[in-house]
């Protein structure tokens, strides 16, 4: 197939060379220039702005945030405004606002669009082993299922309009950041007591959640090692203020999700800016007396 793709950060890059390894045909656009040199060297075909990115058989988007995606696709000028057969995969984390916004657009200009939102670090997309949710047209998502299938282990269809897989991730990874909170406060009682908390941890994931999400942070709260970043601590924070958004709109409370908001906030007061997000587990040690 013939795919643009606009933003190739940490996750966009991993994700371009699986394509490129697929034998799908590339072009790549980002502000940043030494990714693309990267993904030029590695076969793809570099536009010169987003615009000539968005072309060919379908586009993904996978850009930080909500004022990057509006900065790209809705002041800018990249969409087609008489109609496309290009299919637009946003496979970024975006609020529900942001999405229904950019839902409304891309009907409006006639251009196929789909929300593809992942699970996955770095590493995860580099390995194609990403879960997938995928919400919007049924005969869109099946013409781009065979991307979706290089690009992650699984894919699960969540509904037909694109804002589904957007609240989907949004309430995914607001039970990840609720999992670290709690394995910091269970490591800071622990530690209160004497005992050790990379043997509790690896004790509790080995008994009662041997899972990855559980195991890999598990570890990472017993070594204290949140850097160089998997998922930075602003990105956390971020998509805990989407839960508390998208939660608002709905009417539905969210007691824990205030919790979290203010175990980030108190992280990044103690310079937690560039950690990893599972850092907010310091703030429990630190209330405890704990620091290391």
């Amino acid at each position: 197939m013939q795919v643009g793709m606009i933003g190739v950060g940490r996750m966009g890059s991993a994700m371009a060379r699986n394509l490129l390894k697929a034998g799908h045909r590339l072009t790549v656009f980002d502000t940043a220039k030494e990714p693309l040199r990267e993904l030029e060297k590695a076969g793809a075909t570099v536009a010169a702005n987003a615009e000539a990115a968005f072309k060919g058989d379908a586009v993904i988007s996978m850009l930080p945030n909500d004022e990057a995606m509006r900065a790209v696709f809705v002041d800018g000028h990249v969409l087609p405004t008489g109609g496309s057969s290009t299919i637009h995969v946003n496979m970024a984390t975006a609020s529900v606002a942001c999405a229904e916004e950019l839902t409304a657009l891309h009907k409006a200009r006639g251009v196929p669009y789909v929300a593809a939102t992942v699970w996955g670090r770095p590493d995860a997309a580099a390995a194609a082993e990403l879960s997938i949710a995928v919400a919007g047209d049924a005969k869109a998502i099946d013409k781009v299922q065979p991307l979706l299938d290089v690009l992650g282990r699984r894919t699960t269809r969540v509904g037909d309009e694109p804002r589904m897989a957007n609240v989907a991730k949004i309430a995914g990874n607001l039970l990840v950041a609720s999992a670290i909170e709690a394995m910091g406060e269970a490591a800071a009682l622990v530690r209160g007591y004497g005992m050790s908390a990379p043997d509790f941890l690896d004790l509790i994931v080995t008994a009662l959640f041997e899972v990855p999400v559980y195991r890999g942070y598990a570890e990472q709260i017993g070594s204290g090692v949140y850097e160089p970043p998997g998922f930075d601590m602003k990105l956390g924070f971020k998509d805990v203020r989407l839960a508390l958004a998208a939660a608002e709109k709905a009417n539905v409370p969210l007691p824990f999700a205030n919790v979290l908001r203010d175990a980030f906030l108190d992280a990044l007061a103690h310079g937690g800016e560039k950690k990893d997000w599972a850092a907010i587990a310091e703030v429990a040690a630190r209330r405890a007396g704990l620091e290391s």
